[in-house]
């Protein structure tokens, strides 16, 4: 078993970065011309790495599968992105964020990462003014702060509702410029269908044009994966509904480790789940419980009147409420941490005190704030997302309560990297939620934008040159190198087995299937018992999958259901991995919870046996993957049991 070389840089944990650059192997501007760089995805962390690398004065490739960047599932990030500001001047600190982050992700996180991360999170808010984005001011015109989940001080920025959206406008403003100056050479409509590899360093990719159906050959000296996160894999999530793992996966089968896979985010605030023919599951920002209360009926027979019509929400006496965040966790109440939310919920709906026809909802109520503040102030607070509740459920959230349920939101897990974002495999590195670095086994809000940006602003620009240093004398590969023709040849053969397999069954529906079986025994709650079956049950679907699913179309032409059969595909194997990982982790913390192990419904890690990153080497499909551990250690805090009470 290989060791896992993090590359923590020596030192107390707030002078690493600074040693580490102070110390870093540099690349002269010169040189940086002859480097070419490809970047895969340009939401946050890939727009924002594009537009500095060739600010830098790299050659950059950069490749989105929409028709424009500014279409990245970014843009769906609605409450804010947090920054040790201490703008409230309410004792927040670089150590305050830290130690959140680290106790958010229930000690499974790496210190040294999270703490660079917490200290560059304050050039972001700066980076981002400057860059025009519109973030909420106070009526003085400094920058407003709001508080979110698993703190106690107010530290997220915030646009309104829209706090994704006007970030990724900021950087790719950015991308466009270098575009614009020729040092960014822009593919849209494009997707990375394999990693190539040549002598045992990530050398380009090969690249399907969605528009034409053309496979294409690049060439780079590094690599760098910016292509989210794999929620998609349960079907039904808050992703983008293109959002996929299938740039991950390949280079996992190309050698580099999957870590955490089984560290999934459930949201607390999503509209629940209407119907069958339902694709897509809608976010509602976790900021809205800073002024909504969440709450279900106290007794099963009111929660039945209400799902049954003979009641409404306002018919509850205040008396005959169940406000049971602030019951049970009175410290953080309704702005508890998203898994410690979620569980809470399911608790509530399986205790049969449901308020939507399925059983599956609870109320987020803004009667106490609207009488505290008025409706204005609290329109003026949360932008656009009330209407867009309004349109979706026709119901008025100022009027009566929304209703909301959990859902599959983000994944933690992801390629495991090092302090230099650097992959198991030479020269790919892994940014943004693409990676597995920054959370544990649970994302605090509004830290998903933090990761992202500060990976591509101030990270990768630092630890990319320490590489590229050692690779300025490699000239560019010709693409007619035996590795780029096998690599596409694998591509090739893979697509062209979908199209001649000619079934019956649509790629939709075994992606439908593929998300019954995760949600079920892999979602908010985990058994031993029911993740043994869901391998089996993955493995059956899978050997189906090859025999009977339907593409249509043709190779070489505009073929979407095409290219969703090889997401579905990767999926699929993801899937296997994400059980294997989960049953292998005999303890709860954050995102995963194994019923088994449990105090009093709370989460009961097991830091004797599990206080270790779990990295995954791919051997073959149905295979076996091989577990590389890399032990977390805790110097700067001391483990203890979570608790939000």
């Amino acid at each position: 078993m290989a060791e896992l070389n993090s590359k923590i840089p020596e030192g107390k944990i707030d002078e690493k970065w600074t040693h580490y650059k102070e110390h870093a192997k540099l690349v002269n501007p010169a040189n940086k011309r002859k480097v070419e760089v490809i970047v895969v995805g340009t939401g946050l962390a890939g727009a924002s790495a594009a537009a500095t690398l060739a600010e830098l004065g790299y050659k950059v490739k950069a490749y989105c599968f929409q028709d424009s960047p500014r279409r990245a599932h970014s843009i769906a990030a609605q409450g804010g992105i947090n920054s040790a500001k201490n703008y409230k001047n309410d004792g927040d600190s670089v150590f305050r964020l830290f130690y959140d982050t680290i106790k958010g992700g229930d000690f499974r996180a790496r210190e040294a990462n999270v703490y660079r991360l917490a200290d560059v999170s304050r050039n972001i808010i700066d980076q981002c003014v400057a860059q025009g984005v519109p973030f909420a001011r106070e009526y003085g015109g400094l920058l407003d702060n709001r508080s979110f989940g698993g703190a106690q001080v107010s530290r997220t920025f915030y646009a309104r509702g829209q706090t994704g959206q006007q970030l990724l406008l900021g950087a790719y403003q950015a991308l466009e410029r270098q575009i614009g100056l020729g040092n960014v050479t822009m593919y849209n409509r494009h997707e990375m269908v394999e990693l190539v590899k040549i002598d045992g360093k990530a050398r380009g990719i090969i690249a399907r044009n969605l528009v034409t159906g053309k496979l294409e050959r690049h060439f780079a000296h590094a690599v760098l994966l910016c292509t989210g996160g794999y929620g998609n894999v349960f079907y039904l999530s808050t992703n983008a509904m293109g959002s996929n793992v299938t740039a991950a996966w390949k280079a996992h089968k190309k050698g580099a480790y999957f870590a955490n896979p089984c560290y999934t985010q459930i949201h607390p605030t999503c509209i629940p789940v209407s119907g069958d023919y339902q694709s897509k599951l809608t976010l509602m920002s976790e900021s809205l419980r800073n002024d909504g209360r969440v709450w279900v009926p106290k007794t099963r027979e009111d929660a039945k009147a209400i799902r049954e019509g003979k009641k409404k929400a306002v018919d509850i006496k205040e008396e005959d409420r169940d406000y049971y965040l602030e019951r049970k966790y009175p410290s953080f109440g309704n702005l508890c941490p998203r898994d410690i939310a979620s569980r809470a919920a399911k608790e509530a709906c399986d205790d049969g005190r449901g308020i939507v026809p399925s059983g599956l909802g609870v109320f987020l109520d803004f009667s106490a704030a609207i009488q505290r503040l008025g409706i204005d102030v609290v329109k003026a607070r949360y932008g656009e997302l009330f209407p867009m509740y309004q349109n979706i459920t026709n119901e008025n959230p100022l009027e009566t309560p929304m209703k909301i349920y959990p859902a599959v939101h983000y994944t933690m897990g992801g390629l495991w990297v090092d302090y230099e974002l650097m992959t198991s495999v030479e020269g790919l590195y892994a940014l943004g939620e693409a990676n597995f670095s920054d959370h544990g086994a649970n994302r605090l809000g509004a830290s998903a934008l933090m990761q992202g940006l500060a990976d591509g602003y101030f990270v990768i620009p630092y630890t990319i040159g320490n590489y590229l240093a050692n690779e300025i004398f490699t000239k560019p590969i010709p693409t007619d190198h035996p590795a780029f023709l096998e690599a596409e040849k694998e591509a090739r053969d893979r697509m062209n087995k979908f199209l001649t397999t000619k079934g019956k069954t649509s790629v939709e529906e075994f992606h439908k299937r593929l998300g019954k079986i995760m949600w079920e025994y892999c979602g908010m709650a985990r058994t031993a018992e029911g993740l043994t079956k869901a391998r089996k049950l993955i493995q059956e679907l899978r050997e189906e999958f090859y025999k009977d699913v339907r593409v249509l179309g043709e190779f070489d032409e505009f073929n979407p259901d095409l290219d969703k059969a090889g997401r579905v595909a990767d999926f699929i194997e993801l899937g296997e991995l994400m059980v294997i990982d989960a049953l292998n982790r005999n303890e709860s913390c954050g995102g995963h919870f194994r019923t088994e192990y449990q105090i009093e419904g709370e989460a009961k890690r097991d830091d004797e046996n599990y206080r270790y990153a779990a990295a995954w080497e791919f051997t073959t499909v149905g295979g076996d993957p091989v577990l590389h551990k890399e032990q977390l250690e805790f110097e700067n805090v001391e483990l203890q049991v979570r608790s939000y009470k």
